[in-house]
């Protein structure tokens, strides 16, 4: 229990003057919260936030820390901060393999070493290896301004320590940073992911913040999520990390402190029935390399590169398992012919660790689709794979050859799904074609669910034949109204054919598919004989096998509408609406019939 102090906060704050950090012991916690893998909601790690100023007198944390640094005393807080940090990270019962997050005050740059020592010291008696820490460097001010600023990096990669950027996107020298150090992570500022879920531009900056960061091997951390919009939003855009309110509110109780948060991944959508086709065919192509890690000797890489003589490179991981990038046999090789050289990077004197050799790679999760793999892999000059994570863990790479047989392979498979009557795509492209543009909220997309009315009866009475003709004559029509390149065609097979659209008008689609159950009923009619036709029916079997009379062919469209800002992660949880939509479609009197999803 926190001791009560006798005096009102801003008497304490007035006279605290060299008792700052006494009296902070005395009153600050450290409040943890949870930053939580996107996919599956087990928590990565924690950040460590200071919790109590306002005990002492200080409105916000900032606030006291502000004071520290004006009253001298920002090292002596930030120390005491840290290693309490440790301590209560230490004793959690599951912290293998997660990572906690400090922040670092740019003010403690020329102070960083004496920072570092006291953490190292206070991680060896705690057991948690260095890369179980990660500091934020935060962009309150310009870090890269600092002088030593550059040395203190090279130290804490040295050491093991993980670097994120915090506040990315409102603060100083992010871009800098991202590009002339090793960093870890980026936190894009809440700013920028308020409203995401109806805001276009939010959404366009967050996706390419994500790709860019990707595309360097460096992982994103969506800061401030409040609502499960925000939350499918930036699953949406292939964020790998969260953190917020929605999620958990900062707690200084170890015991309010979860693992996991398995229902985030039912978040927006029903339990995935299987894998995607990239997924499968991206699981076929991973070579799982033997890596190193980060800490090993240099003689171990020495070691690896004998064993496998037709192997360039090897992935390095940290110790929690996480991708750092590869080493390169090219830049041992400098050191390997000179004289002397093999000695001199086994000199501990030297300090020259597998760290310094590592090179950046590309990092991408299991279930990014095929093209994307491509993209980034040919937007990284001269990488030699795509590192591939599950669950931010290393699962393996993948080659610019293996790419390329998985996009052949995906092309082969699409063209063997294509219908061979129309040349429609088949069930499999629709399926892709509804779940990418499900996820896309940026427009008003239409899924438009065809099928003829008495087609049976047709087929049964004049043949095969004449029923392929009705078939391809509907494809011709569908061909003449939509050829526009966010248009997509497919057969879903037989009688019943899907449309979908994105960016239309209601009005506008409606116009248009009037127009197309028009012409396909005109030009049906002519398939029928001169009786028949006259008759305006015929006579045939129903589906249970009794002979009734039926009328003549018509199609009947059922369109769902999904409204801009709204997506969904399984389009099976529509396929009720879309059925109910059929029914009525066919019991209309026009043959069509439109809904908003869920109205």
């Amino acid at each position: 229990m926190v001791p009560q102090l006798m005096e009102a906060p801003p008497t304490v704050r007035r006279f605290a003057g060299d008792q700052l950090v006494t009296l902070a012991k005395l009153v600050v916690e450290n409040g943890f919260q949870p930053i939580v893998e996107v996919g599956t909601g087990a928590v990565f790690g924690y950040e460590s936030l200071l919790r109590g100023h306002d005990r002492i007198g200080y409105q916000s944390p900032l606030d006291l820390i502000d004071h520290a640094a004006e009253t001298g005393h920002l090292l002596a807080l930030e120390q005491m901060v840290a290693t309490r940090a440790v301590a209560k990270f230490a004793a959690l019962p599951d912290r293998a393999g997660a990572t906690l997050f400090l922040n670092l005050d740019v003010r403690l740059i020329r102070e960083g070493d004496a920072l570092i020592d006291t953490l190292l010291d206070q991680l060896r008696k705690a057991q948690v290896p260095p890369s179980s820490i990660c500091f934020e460097l935060s962009e309150r001010f310009d870090n890269t301004q600092v002088p030593e600023f550059a040395g203190l990096v090279e130290r804490l990669r040295r050491s093991g320590f993980k670097l994120a950027i915090d506040d990315f996107g409102v603060g100083h020298g992010e871009m800098k940073l991202l590009c002339d150090y090793p960093v870890d992570y980026v936190k894009i500022d809440r700013h920028f992911i308020a409203g995401l879920d109806h805001n276009p531009r939010k959404r366009h900056l967050v996706k390419n913040i994500v790709n860019f960061c990707h595309v360097l091997g460096v992982r994103v951390i969506a800061e401030g999520i409040e609502t499960e919009t925000e939350f499918l939003a930036c699953r949406e855009f292939g964020v790998d990390l969260v953190q917020g309110w929605f999620i958990a509110r900062p707690t200084t109780l170890m015991s309010e402190l979860k693992s996991a948060f398995p229902h985030l991944q039912d978040v927006g959508k029903a339990r995935r029935a299987g894998q995607s086709l990239d997924e499968i065919l991206i699981r076929k192509q991973i070579e799982t390399l033997p890596t190193v890690f980060e800490h090993e000797s240099i003689e171990h890489v020495f070691d690896l590169f004998r064993r496998n003589p037709g192997q360039s490179f090897f992935p390095v991981l940290n110790a929690n398992g996480e991708p750092r990038g590869i080493i390169n046999e090219r830049h041992l090789k400098e050191y390997i012919y000179q004289p002397f050289g093999r000695d001199l990077l086994k000199n501990k004197l030297y300090e020259r660790s597998i760290s310094h050799f590592v090179d950046r790679a590309p990092i991408v999760g299991l279930d990014a689709d095929a093209e994307r793999l491509m993209t980034i892999f040919a937007n990284m000059e001269g990488s030699d794979c795509v590192i591939l994570t599950e669950n931010m863990r290393y699962a393996g790479i993948v080659s610019a050859a293996s790419l390329i047989r998985i996009i052949n392979e995906k092309q082969l498979k699409t063209a063997q799904d294509q219908n061979p009557l129309t040349g429609l795509p088949g069930n499999r492209a629709i399926r892709d074609f509804m779940r990418d543009s499900a996820l896309d909220g940026d427009t008003t997309r239409f899924f438009c669910y065809c099928d003829f009315d008495h087609f049976k009866p047709f087929n049964d009475h004049y043949g095969f034949h004449q029923g392929d003709h009705a078939i391809s004559l509907f494809a011709a029509l569908m061909r003449r109204y939509f050829f526009s390149d966010g248009d997509f065609l497919g057969h879903v097979g037989g009688d019943d054919f899907f449309i979908g659209v994105t960016d239309w008008t209601r009005e506008d689609l409606t116009e248009i598919l009037d127009r197309l159950l028009s012409d396909f009923h005109d030009d049906v009619i002519g398939l029928y004989s001169v009786a028949d036709r006259q008759a305006g029916r015929i006579r045939g079997e129903d589906r249970l096998g009794r002979e009734r009379d039926f009328p003549l062919m018509r199609c009947s469209i059922g369109v769902l509408e999904l409204p801009k800002g709204r997506f969904i992660d399984d389009v099976d949880a529509i396929s009720t609406e879309i059925a109910e939509l059929k029914k009525r479609a066919k019991e209309g009197e026009g043959g069509l019939e439109i809904a908003a999803l869920g109205m």
